[in-house]
């Protein structure tokens, strides 16, 4: 794995870390959702969980494909900062795509349950950045749902925003419930 995958990761790491401990704080109001047509905190772990497995899936299999990446360009990039920008704002809120909100049921598993798959996931994510081809690391490898296509290292800059989006509406939910 190159450097530059392997900071990104552990950065991962460290913020899945926070969002699982700062939702076992919760301990039984880690279910409880602050009100009508939202989340709790679990499912939005939940959701996090169903997301890196899609993304894996989808990783691995674009990987699977010999031809046909293309390089990313000046649009990828500038389409990355946007994403990571409004994901970045305090304010602003996105629904989950279709396909991953039709994955979500309508309860949590256990916290422990949620933090042992979004291990699994995780690793398996750790063996495909292990054996990423240093030829593609400059190529559109994912195709985000707003933003298009990302390379690796986008990828990953997604994920972590991503998490971190969600760590904000975890501590509007831990003030709401408490």
């Amino acid at each position: 794995m190159n450097n530059r995958l392997h900071l990104r990761l552990e950065q991962l790491e460290q913020a899945t870390t926070r969002m699982l401990n700062s939702v076992a704080e919760l301990g039984d109001k880690a279910y409880q959702s602050p009100g009508a047509n939202t989340w709790s905190a679990a499912q939005v772990v939940q959701h996090l969980v169903i997301s890196e497995t899609a993304i894996g899936q989808y990783l691995e299999k674009k990987l699977l494909q010999e031809e046909g990446h293309q390089k990313a360009g000046i649009g990828t990039f500038l389409k990355s900062k946007l994403l990571r920008l409004a994901l970045r704002l305090p304010f602003t809120r996105f629904k989950a795509p279709t396909y991953l909100a039709n994955l979500m049921p309508a309860t949590a598993p256990p916290i422990s349950e949620l933090r042992a798959e979004w291990e699994a996931v995780r690793r398996r994510l750790e063996r495909l950045l292990n054996e990423f081809p240093g030829k593609l690391v400059n190529h559109a490898i994912f195709k985000h749902p707003r933003s298009g296509m990302l390379t690796i290292n986008q990828t990953l800059d997604f994920m972590l925003d991503h998490i971190l989006h969600h760590q904000q509406q975890i501590e509007r939910i831990k003030k709401a419930v408490s």
